[in-house]
């Protein structure tokens, strides 16, 4: 078990344009060799958006976007014409396959705040999709396919207990609360990339919210 802590994420973004980004892979100009990916995951940002603040059109391809909205409204529009607006404990799964255009924004009149997660295909190519789940129960679990993984959500109350999946390679972040795994005590904005782990259970010390990527091989 590979522990990685909030304090060491690359910060990236636009503070002036009221855009902060927690980056916990190699992305944009921090080129980070070492920390390329794990399992399919290759990006898992936080980000914190002002009111009005947000990202601009840009350019998607060959890519399993999945956005998990931690406070606040998010607007997500596309070039394939779809509109959405996801709240808290929201989800929405962008997949970018060929090529697709999007904008993401706060447009609401409180902070946003989201993990988005991006993951590598098995195979390239396709067609764009789009899914939103305006709001997932406490313990959902969320499929890509197109990468080969399931994502685990868990919103637990201290001194609950959940397992941790059995898979070739399972990423944990923690989005809030406290917990113990493996005998590291793990709090927000912490993550564990996990390896060969079966058996593992995670301890809740305070009530917790978690995201548990559970992936193959490849």
């Amino acid at each position: 078990m590979d522990v990685r802590r909030a304090g060491e994420r690359y910060r990236g973004g636009d503070p002036a344009a009221g855009i902060e980004s927690l980056h916990s892979f190699s992305f944009g100009p921090h080129y980070a060799p070492d920390n390329l990916r794990f399992g399919a995951l290759i990006a898992c940002n936080e980000e914190r958006l002002a009111p009005g603040a947000g990202f601009d059109e840009h350019r998607h391809s060959h890519t399993e976007i999945v956005t998990w909205v931690v406070e606040g409204e998010l607007t997500h529009r596309d070039s394939t014409g779809r509109t959405s607006v996801i709240g808290p404990g929201g989800l929405q799964h962008l997949s970018a396959a060929g090529g697709v255009r999007h904008t993401e924004r706060n447009e609401g009149t409180i902070p946003l705040t989201f993990v988005q997660m991006w993951l590598a295909p098995l195979e390239p190519g396709g067609f764009p999709a789009y899914e939103a789940v305006p709001a997932l129960a406490g313990s959902t679990r969320y499929a890509v396919p197109e990468a080969g993984a399931l994502l685990h959500v868990r919103r637990l109350e201290a001194r609950d207990r959940t397992a941790v999946p059995d898979a070739p390679y399972v990423y944990v972040h923690v989005v809030r609360g406290e917990m113990l795994l493996g005998g590291q005590r793990l709090g927000p904005g912490d993550a564990a990339r996990i390896t060969g782990g079966g058996g593992l259970e995670a301890e809740v010390l305070r009530d917790a919210e978690l995201l548990m990527w559970e992936m193959g091989a490849g």
